[in-house]
């Protein structure tokens, strides 16, 4: 029955071009259906169309319309105004927005155009993001922000690029001129040269130098053997990577500048690197024993040369006074032979040979050798 009362209702309302949120009209809500609310003297509300604004200033209880963003603007600013917030009027009766607002502005003028910069130091000025130009340490001036920023770059400092790491969990595996294997880690420094090539040029500055570090040690120990890579050689191989490094830099116009290469590691595999060990200390041996044998040849060869030239002098004398040098020559030999051994020179001819002069001598030299000589006086 109620379902077919709302039907009904809705056909009427329909026919009439009414819908559910619209107001009855004066004759309708005079003549209600409801006989008991026309018996009573509080009437029942009728429901009113929220979108309608002929009923926005309604004085139904529960349908009075919130202030607007006009009322609200209006009411904070508290009449001759001090703004928002309830700020106090000047003396003046003048608003504190205005001296706020240009406080404000010069702080952001002296904050964004008035830069410090260090000695170590180059600022590189952009306006609207296209470079403009650098400048150098001191105190500078630009247009504010955003019409113009600074970067400040430090061009003084000495980075520090690793390639490779002592660790065996980290091999850095490069191939020699006699296809050897080597385990290299090295360290590469360098430092900014050119502050606008520097950050226009390059997305990610340390990634790029480590490969370009990587290609070069590798062009560089491929002219070298695996003796010369792991002992002599390193050094000649520190210069040619920096050489083709900064090569390659200037060439990308990176702005980098590479001070330094500085090998810490140059190691066979890990897996035959105790072969390797043996092998080198067993040469390193064999170079300290030719070298020992090297330093005794130079000085017997000396030691010849020397005796040949003392030679030729008592030859000279020789051939001047034959008898005279012969004698001479015995008695050096036979001071040479008999100065530092015990000796007793005993005549034939009733001499009692007891004389305890070398016992006396003994005492004072107990390891020397006692020589007797007999003979005849001549």
């Amino acid at each position: 029955m109620r379902n077919k009362i709302d039907q009904e209702s809705g056909s009427i309302l329909a026919i009439e071009g009414k819908g559910p949120w619209d107001s009855p009209s004066p004759s309708e809500s005079g003549s209600s259906g409801n006989p008991k609310s026309a018996g009573d003297g509080n009437p029942k509300p009728e429901p009113v169309n929220p979108w309608d604004p002929a009923h926005a200033g309604s004085t139904q209880p529960g349908r009075q319309r919130g202030p607007s963003l006009e009322d609200l603007l209006r009411r904070t600013g508290g009449g001759k105004g001090g703004g928002f917030g309830g700020l106090p009027s000047r003396g003046d009766g003048k608003s504190w927005w205005p001296i706020i607002l240009g406080t404000f502005v010069a702080l952001w003028l002296v904050w964004t155009s008035i830069h410090r910069i260090g000695p170590e130091q180059e600022g590189v000025v952009t306006f609207f993001g296209k470079y403009s130009r650098t400048v150098s340490p001191g105190i500078q001036f630009t247009l504010p922000a955003p019409f113009e920023n600074i970067q400040k770059v430090d061009t003084k400092q000495i980075q520090t690029t690793s390639v490779g790491s002592p660790k065996a969990s980290s091999e850095n595996l490069v191939l020699t001129k006699d296809q050897s294997i080597i385990d290299m880690a090295y360290d590469v420094r360098w430092s900014i040269k050119d502050p606008e090539l520097f950050l226009f040029q390059l997305e990610n500055a340390e990634s790029t130098v480590k490969e370009v570090a990587e290609s070069a040690m590798r062009a560089a120990v491929a002219n070298y053997d695996l003796t010369q890579a792991i002992g002599p050689g390193r050094g000649g191989i520190e210069v040619e990577v920096r050489r083709r490094m900064q090569q390659v830099l200037d060439e990308y116009r990176s702005g980098v500048l590479v001070q330094s290469i500085s090998i810490r590691q140059s190691d066979p595999p890990a897996e035959v690197n105790d072969a390797f060990r043996e092998v080198n200390a067993a040469q390193q041996r064999r170079e300290s024993y030719l070298n020992d044998a090297r330093a005794y040849a130079s000085r017997v060869t000396e030691l010849a040369i020397g005796e040949t030239t003392e030679f030729d002098k008592i030859y000279v004398q020789y051939r001047e006074a034959p008898e005279v040098t012969k004698r001479r020559l015995y008695y050096e030999t036979m001071e040479q032979v008999l100065g530092k051994v015990d000796k007793t020179i005993v005549e034939t001819g009733g001499v009692t040979p007891y004389l305890p002069l070398p016992e006396f001598q003994k005492k004072a030299a107990p390891k020397n050798e006692t020589v007797t000589v007999t003979g005849k006086k001549q």
